[in-house]
């Protein structure tokens, strides 16, 4: 993809895409075979903005959804944020400090994110718990590399 197939336009839509994927994995699992609704479910969000253009859900929507799925069902919800205060933002949504961190938003910092996710996901995927330092990587680099400057 190149800048002539995509152009970012400044609206983040972060609230319906959370409640919409939610909402749509929920009715996966519901509609699903027993045999065929996955022993764990983890939702991974990671945003380089703020909200600023959602319609159809807002954060208190998204919140309550949010709680119910971990509370009824397990789910497990990390927040990756750039560009933005992401503990307070995930807490807005019922996300933990403990399951949501800085990054630095350039080349380096995402594909660090991605090896952290990968092994958090493998983690949770052999029933262990997840990790309680799940995030240092990536809170280590995000101190070292002067936070929310990106290239």
């Amino acid at each position: 993809m190149t800048d002539r197939d995509y152009m970012v336009r400044g609206c983040t839509a972060l609230l319906d895409a959370i409640g919409g994927a939610i909402h749509h994995i929920g009715n996966v699992h519901k509609y699903a075979r027993p045999e065929d609704v996955p022993e764990h479910t983890m939702f991974i969000i990671t945003t380089d903005g703020m909200e600023n253009a959602s319609r159809r859900y807002n954060s208190e929507k998204v919140k309550q959804m949010i709680e119910r799925q971990k509370a009824k069902y397990g789910w497990e919800f990390l927040f990756l944020g750039a560009n933005i205060d992401a503990v307070e933002t995930a807490s807005q949504f019922g996300i933990g400090a403990d399951r949501a961190v800085n990054y630095r938003c350039d080349s380096e910092g995402t594909a660090l994110n991605y090896e952290v996710v990968s092994e958090a996901i493998s983690s949770v995927r052999c029933s262990a718990p997840l990790s309680a330092d799940w995030k240092k990587r990536i809170d280590e680099d995000y101190k070292k590399r002067g936070g929310r400057k990106h290239k």
